[in-house]
């Protein structure tokens, strides 16, 4: 039995003492001395070492530690670990008696309802007792009052492995104050690696159902990690024992973004549903479903002679031409498909769900907070503070030579001037604008493309292109952009590396906030930049036929597509979502595994032979696998942040967004689980107590979510002019209502005349163009009309009535929902008073049994 706990690879040669954590290093590496420097030290600290040669790689040695109970109790006293002395008792004896009966009352009734697929069955899970006890901070001297069954199980795996990683953090490898630590003999190349190792394998030759979980890696593959589990809610109290709270609290949070999307994705469903089924219905309800044919008969002033007829049948209303040279003139039916396409977003729903998705972000975020305080309440992480961070080796060798003394540990610390960060801060601050600036450089390129790409496509051979050469512009340039945005990732990343470098932060979690924050502005920039340019300035400053705006004198800015320039929005937001998703899942899954199969084909290249790959022990399978990223769940966080930006921010122009975002989630979830147990070496299992600075991102987004919508609402799309129309110059105008009728007329007074005779290129007549100008015939020709003003009037009405609104309910909101439910709070109020006399009673009992044992008197009181 001793030999098979040891060829397992989670203990020692004498199976017996687990290893909570590995070292690698090779044997060519010349810092010898601090090695053996660090590791006689380790062991004066009540560490034990143990060395084991690699079998795949002779300039491998692994060095495997053990913990022993004397040195975990008294660094868990140290570091303040919470540990459970008792079962939790919430309530008094008369309240839970009725909460009994009520309780007993309700599983019965439970019992008769369907069983819900989403849940995990409690049998498959492990009885996690941590989390039905009271705990308080380990004392040894107190120790006849936790609950001890078993020695080796009192400490569970990821506190023994984060008790391990406080003692190398601290542990000297030379003399001098800043000359210890594990990551300072990772950079110089002492060690190669450093980890927990996993509790063994994650797959199993026997099924779960009949034989039970191996190990909880095991468990967390089969109940968490499989794709056959997509549809079942996570077991976070497994994830948080495992990987620690800190990776707990992103899936905590990632499933609760996922759930909170279904709402939003079936209100986003039912919208352009509502778009598809009123297309052919809906007559005039924008300027791609209903025209009128007018036609000038003279120039004297004679009245018109008007008939209304839906655009896919205005066969004899002419457009003007779009483009310089090679454009010919259109008929207005021709963009019957893109009128039919705008719709599906364009409708009556939109401003709904525009304001709909400014209210689910602040119930997200208000919410998620309450679902925060519960997870920190049952992990116990309520009185639990960050540590005083230990400062960064860079920090340390930069500003050795200047000391202050810390306020809270009172030692003297290396300590940046302030003149030398601030003016380290304005030249980061000066380099994440050269980069902005650089975004928009190559979004000014894209524009260029597109405006030298339509006359190329205008006249192409091939008939389709020809035919719809507006579409072929748009979705080149989108697929250009993206490759662009691709690009500019890989440089922002380095970029944003050296900017914090260059800071010279105190800490991690100062270099961690800081290159978050860089990350976030660079890749939110990039990716919404063409999106902000097509919504808002697209169309905008083309001029008008005649006079057109030219950029460089040479190339006539591109104009809206007659239904608008929502489809091009929606066809760019679109594109770049479904692809950077597809694009992220594959980096997240695809790139570790195809580095885990060429790091095993290098093995069989060496002459190793297959049957080392069975006997491999636990250490050296982990040492075969990918580390976790350097900045941590940086990357995860940031996908998921940008991926909300593109749910809300756009989501009046593609209310479909959300619908994507769940779907991609649902993956995501399980990817990211999959890698973490099969591809990924086990993490050192770190406390935290919520997201960081991802939480204030987030209620930025929200903020510029309000915003965007309100001007796509009042710009972008077409619904302002027709309401307009509909009370001011429609058939209904002074009768108080709208109806479909009401728009009868509104395309023949959105669009103006202008005589063709004019442009030089040899026609004749009138053709028709999206503005609000006077006819040629006018005492003002092409001047702006005023319905034009009384439109402009009407969008910055809207903005402002809009946003006050919206704001004002995202802030009632947030002020009736409280950041803690009432019961928790009345659950933690009463366990500090029970805890005060549970501690008392225990001491009490403690010391009159000792009295008994000692033979002397004792008494009920306290003694």
């Amino acid at each position: 039995q001793t030999d098979a706990m040891a060829s397992s690879g989670l203990f020692f040669k004498d199976g017996k003492k687990r290893i909570d954590y590995i070292l690698v290093y090779k044997k060519s590496s010349p810092q010898v001395e601090k090695r053996s420097t660090f590791e006689k030290n380790l062991r004066a600290e009540g560490l034990m070492l143990e060395r084991e040669p690699a079998v795949t790689n002779s300039d491998i040695m692994f060095v495997k530690i053990h913990c022993p109970w004397e040195t975990l109790c008294k660094y868990a006293e140290r570091m303040n670990i919470r540990m459970p002395f008792r079962k939790k008792c919430y309530y008094t004896d008369w309240r839970s008696k009725t909460m009994g009966s009520l309780q007993r009352n309700m599983r019965e009734l439970k019992s008769w309802l369907p069983r819900n697929p989403m849940k995990l069955d409690k049998e498959a899970l492990p009885d996690l007792e941590e989390t039905d006890c009271y705990t308080a901070p380990f004392s040894r001297a107190r120790i006849h009052h936790f609950t001890i069954n078993n020695k080796d199980s009192f400490f569970s795996n990821s506190t023994r492995s984060r008790i391990v990683h406080h003692m190398l953090q601290r542990t000297k490898y030379e003399d001098g104050k800043s000359k210890m630590g594990i990551n300072r003999l990772l950079n110089n190349g002492t060690y190669e690696a450093a980890f927990p190792p996993h509790e063994g394998s994650h797959k199993s030759r026997h099924p779960i159902k009949t034989h039970g979980a191996q190990n909880h890696r095991h468990l967390l593959y089969e109940r968490w990690a499989r794709w056959g589990m997509w549809y079942k809610y996570q077991p976070l109290d497994l994830i948080r024992r495992y990987f620690g709270e800190k990776i707990g609290l992103y899936f905590a949070w990632l499933g609760w973004y996922t759930g909170m999307l279904i709402p939003a994705a079936l209100v986003g469903l039912f919208v352009f549903l509502y778009g598809l089924f009123t297309m052919d219905s809906s007559q005039v309800s924008t300027a791609a479903t209903a025209v009128c044919k007018y036609n000038v008969q003279q120039l004297s002033g004679r009245k018109s002679q008007v008939r209304y007829k839906e655009i896919c049948e205005a066969n004899e209303t002419i457009m003007c031409p779009m483009c310089e040279r090679n454009c010919t003139l259109q008929k207005l039916n021709e963009s019957c498909i893109y009128a039919k396409v705008t719709h599906l977003f364009d409708n009556g729903g939109t401003v709904f769900f525009a304001i709909f998705m400014a209210i689910w972000a602040t119930v997200f975020l208000e919410f998620w907070k309450r679902r925060r305080a519960v997870l920190t309440y049952d992990w116990d992480l309520i009185d639990w503070e960050d540590e005083e961070e230990e400062l960064r080796p860079q920090f340390e060798a930069k500003y050795s030579q200047v000391e202050r003394v810390n306020p809270i540990t009172g030692k003297p610390e290396p300590f940046q001037p302030f003149p030398d960060k601030l003016s380290r801060l304005m030249v980061s601050v000066s380099g994440i604008f050269f980069m902005i600036s650089l975004v928009l450089t190559a979004v000014f390129a894209v524009v260029v493309y597109r405006l030298v790409a339509m006359e190329q496509f205008a006249s192409f051979k091939w008939y389709f292109i020809k035919k719809y050469w507006q579409f072929a512009t748009s979705g080149t340039g989108v697929c250009i952009n993206f490759m662009i945005i691709m690009s500019l990732n890989v440089v922002y990343e380095k970029v944003a590396y050296l900017l914090t470098d260059l800071e010279h932060p105190r800490t991690e979690s100062e270099w961690e906030n800081s290159f978050a924050l860089k990350m976030f502005l660079f890749q939110f920039v990039n990716l919404n930049s063409s999106i902000f340019y097509i919504a808002f300035f697209l169309g905008r400053f083309a001029g008008r036929p005649g006079k057109y705006n030219k950029l460089f004198n040479r190339w006539r800015l591109e104009e809206c597509h007659p239904s608008g320039c929502l489809i091009d929005l929606c066809l760019q937001m679109g594109v770049i979502m479904v692809l950077k998703q597809m694009w992220n899942n594959f980096m997240e899954l695809g790139y570790p595994l195809l580095q885990n199969w060429w790091s095993r084909r290098k093995m069989k290249r060496g002459g190793q032979l297959m049957e080392h790959k069975i006997s491999l022990p636990q250490w050296e399978k982990d040492w075969n696998l990918q580390p976790m990223n350097l900045h941590g769940l940086m990357d995860e966080y940031l996908e998921m942040v940008l991926q909300f930006g593109f749910t809300t921010i756009f989501v009046a122009a593609f209310p479909l967004a959300p619908l994507l975002a769940l779907l991609n989630n649902i993956i995501e979830i399980r990817l990211d689980a999959y890698k973490f147990v099969t591809q990924w070496r086990r993490p050192m299992p770190a406390r935290a107590t919520d997201i960081g600075i991802w939480y204030g991102i987030l209620e930025g987004i929200g903020v510029l979510a309000v915003i965007t919508n309100a001007f796509v609402i009042a710009i972008t799309s077409d619904y302002i002019p027709r309401f307009v129309y509909a009370y001011k110059y429609g058939p209904c105008t002074d009768q108080g209502y709208r109806q479909e009728k009401c728009l009868k007329g509104y395309v023949n007074s959105s669009l103006s005349v202008f005589d063709l005779s004019e442009l030089g290129m040899g026609y004749s007549g009138y053709c028709r163009y999206r503005d609000y100008r006077a006819p040629p015939w006018s005492s003002t020709p092409y001047e702006f009309t005023l319905q034009f003003w009384h439109v402009l009037a009407a969008r910055l009405a809207f903005i402002i009535v809009f946003e006050h609104l919206v704001f004002g309910i995202k802030s009632f909101i947030a002020y009736l929902i409280p950041d803690m439910p009432k019961d928790l709070c009345d659950r933690m109020r009463r366990e500090k008073y029970l805890v005060q006399e549970m501690m008392y009673e225990a001491e009490l009992e403690h010391l009159q049994r000792e009295r008994k044992k000692n033979g002397k008197q004792y008494h009920h009181e306290w003694p």
